[in-house]
């Protein structure tokens, strides 16, 4: 039975020493961005340099450069990069997150697999998804031993062979698919799979309704399932995959834990985007399993806590706003 990681190993994380110097508490580069994706970049590096000391800021796209600078007036914690410079400061981080707002295909799913669109409208959209690919891959092929957190657009374009040693990754169902294939069929619940297998409403509803008798047993071997393939694709390529959801699984070569919280509200679109950052941040100066189960879960109480207030009426700007105060509480009990 795959156990659960609990509010009380937080106290594991690094805390910043009382007579710390600059660059001790780590140093993180962030590499996102996109015309139409500009935002994400933002909240990952807002969430991320709250914690560590340094947070770096690079695109392959300019024009988010205009962006960044236009940022400082009000978020001035963070270093944009030039692109060309970009190695350079990949060199001197701890951790590097990838992926947030970077463009990707647009695919479809046929026969269990992700195919690419061909119709002619996608055309600059597959352009700049294979230049994610090919950055994404290139610089993960030329830095393969520093901590790498791979988020969102980096997930859906590359191919799993290039995941480095010890690479954090944190897809969504999808993400996940993408990257891996068809084997997410495998970590479906019965819900999911009978509602796709129906395209009339009134069969779904029934269908829903039939799944929603089923025994608890059931849904424990499924998510006894969903542990099984993930910890085989963990070993396989030797990292830590994140599998985000309502129960979020991480599950490294080694074992299995099942993050439990949150609610509704993270289901708005920038939540994953504080995810990565929150969880390159702990990377910095966190064993990555430790980093991405303790990222999981503070992202989680900090729903929680906005939903005291708000309910679920909360952005993902509120929700890193949250983080320093959930994640203080615990380096201070």
């Amino acid at each position: 039975m795959m156990r659960k990681f609990l509010p009380e190993e937080l106290k594991k994380l690094s805390k910043p020493h009382e007579f710390s110097s600059n660059e001790d508490n780590g140093q993180v580069t962030i590499i996102g961005g996109s015309k139409l994706f500009h935002g994400a970049p933002i909240l990952a590096l807002k969430t991320a340099s709250r914690i560590v000391d340094m947070v770096f800021f690079a695109s392959p796209e300019p024009s988010v450069g205009g962006i960044a600078e236009q940022l400082k007036s009000k978020l001035g914690s963070f270093i944009w990069i030039p692109w060309d410079e970009v190695g350079e400061y990949i060199a001197k981080s701890d951790a590097i997150l990838i992926g947030p707002g970077l463009m990707r295909y647009h695919k479809k799913m046929e026969n269990g697999k992700w195919k690419m669109e061909n119709e002619e409208r996608k055309k600059t959209w597959d352009e700049t998804g294979r230049k994610t690919k090919e950055v994404t891959e290139t610089l993960l092929s030329k830095f393969p031993n520093k901590q790498w957190v791979i988020d969102a657009g980096s997930l859906q374009v590359m191919e799993p062979r290039y995941i480095p040693k010890n690479a954090i990754l944190t897809p969504n169902q999808k993400e996940f698919e993408m990257l891996f294939g068809g084997e997410l069929m495998e970590l479906r619940s019965p819900t999911e799979i009978l509602l796709s297998a129906s395209d009339s409403l009134a069969k779904k509803r029934t269908l829903l309704n039939d799944a929603h008798r089923r025994s608890q047993c059931e849904a424990s071997q499924n998510l006894a399932g969903s542990q099984h393939l993930l910890k085989a694709l963990a070993s396989k390529y030797h990292c830590i995959i994140v599998l985000k959801g309502v129960k979020t699984i991480v599950c490294s070569p080694q074992e299995c834990v099942l993050v439990e919280g949150g609610n509704a509200g993270l289901t708005k679109g920038g939540t994953g985007d504080v995810l990565a950052g929150l969880t390159v941040a702990l990377a910095a100066k966190n064993p990555p399993f430790l980093a991405a189960c303790a990222a999981s879960l503070i992202v989680k109480k900090a729903a929680e806590e906005l939903s005291k207030k708000v309910g679920f009426a909360y952005n993902a700007d509120d929700l890193a706003e949250k983080i320093p105060e959930v994640l203080g509480k615990h380096w201070h009990s």
